[in-house]
């Protein structure tokens, strides 16, 4: 057995003469220190990168995923773009250029004279642009019956442009059985190409310069 006296003896210029237990355990400890040393300096940097290199191939996975569902989805955005080019095109159709406003105008007082209405006020208001179009308000104040202004209001709507009636607000004009109607009709025209070049030079100016 051994004593506490035998293991204060023993140097490394004896190794040779130690006891069998005590080189069993030196040669462990340093086997530990040996791969622990290995794995601190060689194999966790290793890990480190197989693992960067595991996110890399992940992020890479899912970004090809996205772009194979976008390519598989592409033919049916084509069509849907198209689709929607096609009622741009038709509601275009529907709003009259600038030198046609004039003749809408004349159609929708027209059709309040030809639904036996009588025009107190007929007035075109400014003009506001919207997008690829243009609005213009109408203020209009008539009297009549109901039965009236329901046809004008229907006839209005049945024109070949667009025009819709917003407000409509009805009440007794104060003398037999006449009413009065008042309302802003909105006709729409859509931009001519010189405006649209204006309207995209301005939508040009109004957005912020990016930060560098």
């Amino acid at each position: 057995m051994m004593k506490l006296s035998d293991l204060q003896n023993l140097s490394l210029e004896n190794v040779g003469t130690w006891p069998l237990p005590v080189k069993l355990a030196a040669m462990l400890l340093l086997f530990v220190l040996i791969v622990g040393g290995g794995y601190y300096e060689f194999t966790m940097p290793q890990l480190e990168d197989l693992n960067k290199a595991q996110k890399l191939e992940a992020d890479k996975l899912a970004d090809i995923d996205v772009k194979q569902q976008k390519a598989a989805n592409l033919e049916a955005l084509r069509l849907q773009l198209d689709d929607i080019r096609k009622i741009m095109d038709e509601m275009k159709q529907k709003l009259p250029s600038k030198t046609q406003i004039p003749d809408l105008l004349q159609s929708v007082s027209q059709a309040g004279l030809g639904a036996g209405l009588e025009f107190e006020i007929f007035k075109p208001g400014v003009e506001k642009p919207v997008e690829f179009y243009v609005e213009l308000p109408i203020e209009i104040r008539v009297n009549g019956q109901y039965h009236e202004f329901g046809k004008f209001i229907s006839q209005v709507a049945n024109l070949e442009r667009i025009v819709t009636a917003h407000d409509i607000r009805i009440k007794s004009a104060g003398k037999g059985d006449k009413l009065v109607m008042e309302t802003t009709a909105k006709t729409y025209r859509y931009l001519d190409e010189k405006e649209e070049q204006e309207a995209a030079a301005k939508n040009v100016k109004a957005k912020p310069a990016k930060k560098k």
